[in-house]
């Protein structure tokens, strides 16, 4: 099939893009390349998708409304993957133009490429951030997800609305992905296991936020990529039996899906900073901090759904993960 891939160059767009070109699909990779962290690893992230006689770069902005309308048009894709966004949680406080501009407005450039050129499935990265100030545990699609704590979470979750809408307009199959802390090579810099694995590694102290005393359902990419690419494979269909009065915003009577992407099993921050100490071998100094603005507590997926739709359930533990992790750390970094 021919997909196209945005954030090409990103985290998940890249091992996303990798696996489709190992499987004999054709791949067109869009990213603007921006400098939210370091331009050199996502280079070099492209670097390893070039070999790939089915893949093509093209940089390009989301809000680029006439690029992304000429790239539609002229490219014809059957499926597209968006994971292009404006991330972090942090960076959303200080600024919320930016993320007014890649994950609005390149949200709503991608669905009227897709309503004017007859794409037959698009899937979207949203988050575990827009469940917010939810406590019930684990997090269910089902749950209302009206109370976001960050600029970051509220575009997620506006993300979703306007799927639904176009879904419900244009009769669009989409389906949208909530990710639970993706960990794993070629991570981003602005994540703690980079930051972590960086700082030990340099000798210096780590941050520790809310003095340890909170948990994330990290998962591993290679988890992470194998769900989008079952979910790709299964394009929703309208629910003809659901009501609005249900109160789900999982599905619909319009073609229209919710999943979570999560490991499914939460691990405490400490715990998981003893798994880096132990992959890398020295003992963190550490400085404990009070919570973030825009963080939350605890994360915990309920992946019931994608296991049953899918037949998939996330394999990789932690341990696992994050050794993985710091042999590619040091190998890149020749550290």
């Amino acid at each position: 099939m021919k997909f196209l891939i945005t954030g090409a160059a990103g985290f998940i767009g890249f091992h996303t893009a990798l696996k489709l070109l190992q499987q004999g699909h054709q791949v067109v990779g869009i990213d603007n390349l921006n400098d939210y962290y370091s331009v050199k690893l996502k280079e070099d992230r492209l670097a390893e998708l070039a070999p790939y006689s089915e893949f093509k770069f093209i940089k390009l902005d989301l809000a680029n409304r006439e690029g992304m309308a000429e790239l539609f048009k002229k490219e014809q894709f059957e499926q597209v993957i968006h994971l292009a966004a404006q991330a972090g949680v942090r960076y959303s406080i200080d600024n919320p133009f930016a993320y007014a501009d890649a994950n609005l407005i390149g949200h709503l450039s991608i669905l009227e490429g897709c309503r004017h050129n007859q794409v037959k499935h698009l899937v979207y990265a949203s988050s575990s951030s827009v469940y917010g100030l939810n406590e019930k545990m684990p997090f269910d699609t089902s749950d209302s997800v009206d109370h976001p704590v960050s600029l970051y979470a509220a575009t997620k979750k506006s993300n979703e609305l306007m799927s639904h809408t176009y879904a419900h307009l244009y009769g669009i199959p989409t389906s949208g992905l909530r990710f639970f802390t993706v960990y794993g090579p070629w991570g981003r810099p602005d994540m703690a296991l980079f930051k972590f694995t960086k700082a030990m590694l340099d000798g210096k102290a780590i941050d520790i936020y809310n003095n340890g005393d909170m948990a994330r359902d990290f998962t591993y990419i290679d988890d992470i990529v194998e769900g989008i690419l079952r979910v790709a494979r299964k394009p929703p269909s309208a629910n003809a039996n659901w009501k609005p009065e249900a109160g789900s915003a999982k599905d619909s009577s319009a073609p229209y899906y919710i999943y979570n992407i999560g490991n499914g099993s939460p691990v405490k921050l400490m715990d998981f900073v003893k798994a880096i100490e132990d992959a890398i071998g020295i003992e963190a100094s550490k400085n404990f901090m009070p919570m973030q603005p825009g963080d939350v507590y605890k994360t915990w997926a309920d992946t019931q759904d994608l296991e049953t739709i899918t037949d998939y359930k996330p394999q990789v533990g932690v341990k696992q993960g994050v050794n993985a992790f710091v042999d590619w750390y040091r190998t890149y970094y020749q550290v």
